[in-house]
């Protein structure tokens, strides 16, 4: 006869069920219902001209103002992050001079619309007919200068500025102040820990609202259109105005944008995985999304020996 020791009660398996929320099916069906109908309505709809679309996302002259968006965009978005980062640190300066430099461009550029900015840059010569930049014999014609697509850079570049301003203000301030204490005790100088120290570590920060940013910049130079500059919309306006087929144009520029948007911002995602490295953080796995969504896992007791 042997004698066997019981297993305590918490320590005994529990059997592994499936997890049951009603409420996920009936609202993830009634919402792919939904989506359903619509795609149905869009598609059995004549109206819209499907069979046009696809020879619009490929025209010759969308193509082109699919380039003069993309040079637009980055053009402008590096001038706005160059300037911004420079406008971040004048801000942090001890110097009230800087800074109150700094915090009224920021306050001007982000209080007035972007539109209202564009068309100001596009009329300057109104102002400035002539510009000499102070140098003698030397005068621009500030009509021929200031071309719509300079007056497009100008207009945004300035306005992103003064976004990322705040974004790399933001940045700097959330480093821990002991990184710098420790820059400066180990005799680098304030250039050098801003370079070296500070802003890497305040990327992590920094990219995931810059992405944001860049997506905005890329929708919002669809604004250039008022003042002529040839980007996706206004070469979709020019072929519309002469055939009249406004709706299928609108889609195929909002293909366009939808495509570009997500290129973007898979790039963004690998930047914020680059810069992430080394801290722990929760990212959502793509291939468990429909598992998440409808609750299909399962749940299991761990024991305490696999919990530690």
């Amino acid at each position: 006869m042997t004698l066997t020791t019981p297993i305590p009660v918490d320590e005994q398996p529990f059997d592994i069920r499936r997890r049951r929320h009603l409420g996920r099916w009936i609202s993830g069906t009634i919402v792919l219902g939904l989506l359903a109908l619509l795609a149905y309505s869009a598609a059995t709809n004549p109206r819209f001209e499907w069979e046009s679309i696809g020879g619009y996302l490929f025209a010759p002259a969308i193509l082109n103002g699919v380039i003069v968006t993309l040079q637009l965009t980055f053009i402008s978005m590096a001038i706005g992050i160059a300037l911004g980062v420079i406008l971040a640190i004048m801000r942090l300066s001890p110097n009230p001079v800087l800074s109150w430099s700094s915090a009224g461009f920021v306050g001007f550029f982000r209080g007035t619309p972007l539109l209202v900015q564009l068309i100001f840059w596009y009329n300057l010569s109104a102002l400035y007919p002539v510009i000499s930049f102070g140098i003698p014999g030397v005068a621009l014609n500030a009509n021929e200068l200031i071309t719509p697509f300079l007056a497009a850079i100008l207009g945004l570049s300035l306005n992103q500025a003064a976004y990322m301003s705040e974004i790399v203000r933001a940045g700097i301030i959330s480093v821990d102040r002991g990184q710098r204490e420790a820059a400066t005790a180990m005799g680098l100088t304030g250039g050098q820990t801003m370079r070296k120290v500070i802003l890497p570590q305040a990327m992590r920060v920094i990219i995931p609202p810059t992405g944001n940013e860049l997506v905005g910049m890329l929708k919002a130079t669809a604004l250039v259109s008022v003042i002529a500059v040839a980007d996706l919309l206004y070469s979709a306006q020019i072929i519309y105005a002469r055939n009249f087929d406004v709706i299928p144009l609108l889609i195929a520029v909002s293909i366009w944008y939808v495509v570009l948007t997500t290129i973007l911002s898979i790039g963004q995602e690998f930047l914020e995985r680059h810069y992430s490295r080394g801290t722990v953080f929760a990212t959502a796995s793509r291939s468990g999304l429909v598992r998440r969504m409808f609750a299909t896992g399962r749940i299991a007791r761990l024991d305490e020996g696999e919990q530690r």
